[in-house]
């Protein structure tokens, strides 16, 4: 299938063909919005016994941005216009219920009592060791710091925005949630979120990822979710995810576990995943009276690098770095590095940079972590890339392995072998900071749905 180009801003970008305008990453019932929903105060203090219900006001910059899902080119709505009302509709509830007591006290709990927020800041003494004995000064150096998002119920950070997204789709009226899955970690948790809130799941995963994630499939199956096998990976899963909702707008909404896809979906995503920088504020603060240095994420679209990252856009000390998957590395076209190497276009409804080739056509990712494996990434992780508010670098699968060896031998914490990417980064990040900095890297996962292919890439000779 062909793709026809359109200029924008002087840029040649990639437009989603007519056929396939059904393909949009909306997420909404085609349900109106009950006028029971509107009956709240708009939060201005802190006042929960809870003590972390955010504070909002309806004079409060908490969409940065243009109000409108843009940053600066990114972002947008490209949408057949009979998808605009229900987007509309999702953007007015998404707002609403930001300064909602009764939805932000109702999250908060289930937060606390069934994800198990929050999430400890844990100084990795072994390993900041490890990095002092190999490093050729003779000063301390940084200290590294390790945000446990693999402790949350499920085994990520995906349950942040799955509980909050379920509760929406219920009040909107939904009885039904479809979602798509690569690693499986966001498929796990939607269908924990939907058996919580009593909500028929249906769960799309590609086979190349069903194969790799088995025992993530297992767990969805376990939890109650239906999963659909499609042919491809994630961004295939998507695709079809997106059909099915479309065909069944009156009863379904479409729980996207990332920041992409048409306003408000990488907005909704990325303020519900935010806790993981609002805590780790807190936290620093608390061990060592200040804020982190550097704060590290791996990239794939960008659900957790933002979720960490969000909270300290505004902190222009405190340096923002991403790490994205080169795969078998940048020359063999088998990796999922789009921030490196792609270019901007139009994929599920936003303007972001992609993997494209000449034609528009989108080419297929690649990386050991089955999660990074997406062929583009939110406007807000686009838009920090091109202002230079954050740095972007990558990391090998053979890398992103061995780090997650290093985590394992060192800590006994297994990651996932995403975050591994940003634990892998740390080779050429820690001899370039100075003694005392202090380095968070966002433990996004656990690793046991990676063991498999860990084994499968065999085990250091220290095991055997």
């Amino acid at each position: 299938m062909s793709w026809t180009k359109i200029q924008v801003r002087g840029q040649p970008i990639p437009r989603v063909p007519a056929r396939n305008h059904r393909m949009i990453n909306s997420f909404v019932c085609g349900v109106s919005i009950k006028s029971h929903h509107r009956v709240s105060n708009v939060l201005r203090t802190n006042g929960s016994s809870l003590g972390s219900v955010p504070i909002r006001t309806t004079e409060s910059q908490f969409l940065r941005g243009d109000g409108n899902g843009r940053f600066g080119r990114f972002g947008g709505k490209f949408v057949p216009e009979t998808l605009m009302s229900p987007l509309k509709d999702l953007e007015d509830e998404f707002n609403f219920v930001l300064g909602d007591h009764e939805f932000q006290e109702e999250l908060t709990t289930a937060l606390r009592d069934y994800a198990g927020r929050e999430t400890p800041l844990y100084f990795a003494g072994r390993l900041t060791e490890h990095y002092k004995s190999i490093s050729r000064t003779t000063g301390d150096g940084p200290e590294i710091y390790l945000k446990r998002e693999d402790l949350s119920h499920c085994g990520s950070h995906k349950i942040n925005n799955a509980l909050a997204q379920a509760m929406i789709a219920r009040r909107l009226g939904c009885s039904r949630v479809v979602a798509a899955t690569g690693a499986g970690q966001h498929g796990v948790a939607t269908a924990a979120a939907c058996a919580k809130f009593s909500l028929e799941c249906t769960v799309f995963m590609g086979t190349a990822d069903k194969e790799k994630q088995f025992s993530n499939v297992l767990s969805m199956k376990m939890l109650g979710a239906q999963v659909k096998s499609v042919e491809g990976t994630f961004k295939d899963a998507s695709s079809e995810a997106i059909r099915n909702w479309v065909g069944n707008l009156k009863t379904t909404y479409y729980l996207s576990g990332t920041v992409v896809g048409p306003h408000p979906s990488p907005l909704m995503v990325r303020e519900f995943q935010s806790v993981i920088g609002k805590e780790t504020r807190r936290q620093a603060n608390q061990l060592w009276g200040g804020k982190p240095d550097v704060l590290v994420a791996c990239v794939g679209s960008g659900s957790n690098a933002l979720g960490l990252f969000h909270e300290f856009v505004g902190d222009e000390d405190v340096r923002l770095v991403g790490v994205e998957a080169a795969g078998l590395g940048l020359d063999s076209g088998k990796h999922s590095a789009t921030l490196a190497v792609g270019d901007v276009g139009v994929y599920h409804g936003s303007m972001s940079y992609l993997l494209q080739d000449d034609e528009g056509q989108i080419l297929k990712p690649h990386s050991v972590g089955v999660g990074l494996e997406y062929p583009g990434v939110g406007p807000e992780i686009s838009f920090l890339k091109e202002t230079g508010r954050a740095e972007f670098y990558t990391a090998t699968d053979q890398e992103a392995i061995q780090a997650c060896r290093l985590l394992s031998r060192l800590e006994g914490i297994i990651p996932a072998l995403e975050p591994s990417h940003a634990l892998a980064f740390l080779d050429k990040l820690v001899p370039t900071l100075r003694d005392g900095a202090k380095v968070v890297v966002n433990c996004s996962g656990r690793g046991d749905k990676d063991l498999d292919t860990l084994i499968q890439r065999g085990l250091p000779s220290s095991l055997c």
